[in-house]
């Protein structure tokens, strides 16, 4: 079964956002057309190759990921780190350790030197910056001794080029783009479960993305002959970058073999130790991909600077091959040869009709799209337990101590040793002097045969192993007396019966929550790490809207009700709310409000000018100076959602995320609930969260049309049933304030009938209780 897509990607460890040469490159080869991509970040390219999986799924079409370093390590590394000769094993102990934030700041040098540990002798991995104390890291390789591996794999040795997998920086370095590459190709094969195959180690032939160790270099011979020469022209800057030719090169011949890739598939010399080095697709077979590679000639070059985006981070470039064709549409005003005749769609009387020939995005599919595209973009930070309330946890917690920490008394009684009874009573013990209480231990040990008086939470007494409790006692103050039988250990707790000292106690990407601070507390742990918080940046747009509500407003004027609404979510959300004001339709406006928000905040919100009229600006900002794609939801209300990667600003600035809602407050409130508040605890390191609905009588009756799922305002009444605001106008603002949840009606065709079960979502479960 041949694959509809072919991406290639050129990776880079930079430790900061960088674009250009060595940075990260993807291309995607799709039916005679190819698009590349230059994102500065690591988590944008994850976000970028989550989404072209997606994609491809979504149309039912097989894709190949080629990534151009190391899949495995030379023979007995991966069972001297992890216990198994298997290169996935790695992969998986990599994922867990290696951090790397939204500016490509990563611990590979401390992984590094950690995995020489677990070597005898000094390597293999060597290189190390200044500065960190990394005894256990060489900085040259000629140090290293004793570690008893091969320098290269066997597929290096027949792949002219190929470099060692130990040396992490300088010239020629590979294992640094290995270290952060493989945790990211680890969790994207986690995303779709059975549907991801890693070449060669699994069975590729029936899945639908595999995932394959890749060298452009072996192409070196044709990505020369297709490179302009700079001879005699010096002043020249817009030469096409060679990674992005590379990856071109590779991605356009690997599509041109068609179910030829199978072939290369099936040829790594099956004598290498494959389930732990891996192999590089197309060693053993150069000469058929040479030969899909001759065809290829001047496509493999992007377009050059200012013809099109090839060199715009995170932005593709497109080219159509030899089926390019040019040319200016026609605007108004433009003589034409021939007037079509306009065919308009019949009225519906109904602003969420379907226009004739559009096709709609389902809000589940829009859901699966969203999420497969975000990776979160905060980085850590250390908090004290007691101000990291709603704060999301960057690494698991280990209890330092038990949980109880001794062996003590349930409830107020009496304490003695099980043993020293005899029978099944009653009894009579002698009461030793003093007593234990809670902060109060008993110094000296209870003898046999004797008993002690001991309050609720007090350490057991050496001696002591059970507890009766007091009502079920009579004493004199010397003697304690009572009936059996009595089991052994009654109403005492086990030192550590809650949680053992050293035992995983909560995991990364949770939330904390009061109940957890108590538990941390508990357990001694004084100080957690934590990604920092997401800044949210919410910004209004419109001629219309006024920013003061305490003012008089002209008739044509309405105060902005979105701005003060969505920074409020953010803060209940727990993220940091960062106030963009209210900018006017003025394209420079906005866009210097929006490059604020690119310096101050990690995503923005804005609200208004989303859709594609006349005045909206946004959208048309988004899609001249951005990464826009912009989705027409079947929903109700909400419709148009804009998704937009914002340049940052200044050399290697990030890019940030641009969420554009619709302006109307109710649609705005409805696609931040549905839409934005996943997005936004996955772009904190949250994770994906679902809204939290149950199932209610309806306490109304509504004909609902096939086409778009419907959210109406609505809370519940006395009997628990749901009944929803008198009017469906998404111009009634009093609904959101009147309503305690939503009701969500499917996306088929409904007849709602009183007392029929309806799914209701209230706010609370959206986490704004």
């Amino acid at each position: 079964m041949s694959f509809g897509r072919i991406v290639v990607v050129d990776w880079s460890a930079a430790g900061r956002p960088v674009t250009g040469r060595d940075s990260i490159w993807i291309a995607q080869a799709r039916g005679g057309a190819v698009e590349t991509w230059n994102p500065p970040t690591r988590a944008e390219a994850e976000a970028r190759l989550r989404a072209l999986m997606a994609e491809a799924l979504g149309a039912g079409e097989r894709v190949l990921i080629g990534a151009d370093f190391a899949f495995g390590f030379p023979a007995g590394f991966s069972r001297a780190l992890t216990g198994r000769d298997a290169a996935l094993a790695v992969w998986d102990w990599l994922a867990g350790r290696i951090t790397d934030d939204a500016r490509n700041r990563n611990n590979r040098f401390a992984v590094a030197a950690e995995m020489n540990r677990a070597l005898p002798g000094l390597g293999p991995f060597w290189f190390r910056p200044a500065g960190p104390d990394l005894p256990d890291l060489p900085l040259k390789g000629r140090a290293r001794h004793g570690h008893g591996m091969a320098e290269t794999r066997v597929t290096d040795a027949r792949a002219p080029g190929a470099q060692p997998v130990w040396k992490l920086g300088g010239a020629g370095s590979v294992g640094s783009q290995v270290l952060t590459g493989l945790p990211v190709l680890w969790r994207l094969r986690a995303a779709y479960p059975g549907k991801v195959a890693v070449w060669p180690f699994e069975e590729t032939r029936t899945a639908a993305v595999v995932l394959a160790e890749v060298f452009p270099s072996l192409l070196r011979e044709r990505i020369a002959a297709v490179m302009p020469s700079r001879r005699g022209k010096p002043g020249r800057h817009d030469w096409p970058v060679m990674d992005a030719v590379q990856v071109r090169m590779l991605a356009l011949a690997l599509a041109r073999l068609g179910d030829g890739v199978d072939a290369l598939l099936a040829a790594p010399d099956r004598t290498a130790p494959l389930a732990e080095e891996g192999w590089i697709l197309g060693v053993g077979a150069e000469a058929r991909l040479i030969a899909a590679a001759a065809g290829v000639g001047g496509d493999a070059l992007p377009p050059r600077a200012g013809a099109g985006a090839a060199d715009a981070p995170g932005a593709p470039a497109r080219d159509q091959g030899a089926g390019r064709s040019g040319g200016a549409s026609p605007v108004a005003g433009d003589p034409a040869p021939e007037r079509m005749r306009l065919t308009p769609p019949r009225l519906r009387n109904d602003c969420f009709a379907m226009p004739q020939g559009v096709d709609w995005v389902p809000v589940d599919a829009a859901l699966a799209r969203l999420r497969a595209a975000l990776a979160p973009l905060t980085d850590v930070e250390e908090s004290a337990v007691a101000g990291a309330g709603g704060r999301v946890l960057a690494a698991d917690v280990a209890a330092r101590r038990s949980n109880p920490p001794h062996a003590n008394a349930a409830v107020d009684g009496y304490g003695f040793a099980h043993a020293a009874l005899a029978g099944e009573g009653p009894h009579e013990l002698p009461l030793v002097t003093g007593r234990a209480a809670a902060g109060q231990p008993l110094d000296a040990p209870v003898p046999p045969g004797a008993a002690v008086r001991i309050l609720t939470g007090a350490i057991l007494p050496e001696g002591v192993d059970t507890v009766v409790l007091e009502e079920d006692c009579a004493s004199d103050g010397a003697r304690v007396a009572f009936d059996g039988p009595v089991k052994r250990g009654a109403n005492a707790r086990r030192a550590g019966e809650d949680v053992a000292a050293g035992a995983p106690v909560l995991t990364a990407g949770r939330r904390l929550t009061p109940a957890d601070l108590a538990l941390l507390s508990a357990l001694g742990v004084g100080r957690v790490k934590v990604l920092r918080r997401l800044r949210v940046a919410v910004l209004s747009t419109g001629d219309e809207l006024l920013d003061d509500p305490g003012t008089d407003a002209p008739p044509h004027r309405i105060f902005d009700a979105n701005r003060p609404m969505l920074l409020e979510v953010a803060r209940r959300w727990g993220h940091v709310p960062v106030d963009l004001g209210c900018a006017p339709d003025d394209p420079a406006e906005i866009a210097a409000r929006l490059d604020r928000g690119a310096r101050e905040a990690d995503v923005i919100l804005t609200s208004g000018g989303a859709s594609a009229g006349d005045e909206d600006h946004v959208s048309r900002l988004l899609r001249a100076r951005a990464r826009l794609s912009s989705w027409r939801i079947a929903l109700k209300p909400g419709r148009p959602l804009a998704l937009a990667l914002w340049p940052g600003g200044g050399d290697g600035g990030v890019a940030v995320p641009v969420i554009g809602l619709p302006g109307n407050p109710v649609a705005a409130l409805v696609c931040t609930l549905i839409f934005g508040r996943p997005a936004l605890s996955m772009l904190s390191g949250a994770g994906w969260v679902a809204p939290l609905g149950f199932d209610v009588p309806a306490a109304f009756g509504k004909r609902k049309k096939p086409g778009r799922r419907e959210y109406l305002r609505a809370r519940l009444d006395a009997q628990g049933a749901a009944e929803v605001f008198a009017s469906e106008g998404s111009g009634r603002i009093s609904g959101l304030s009147w309503a305690e949840g939503l009701v969500e009606l499917p996306d088929g065709a409904a007849t709602i009938r009183p007392g029929d079960p309806v799914r209701y979502l209230p706010y609370a479960g959206f986490g704004l209780g």
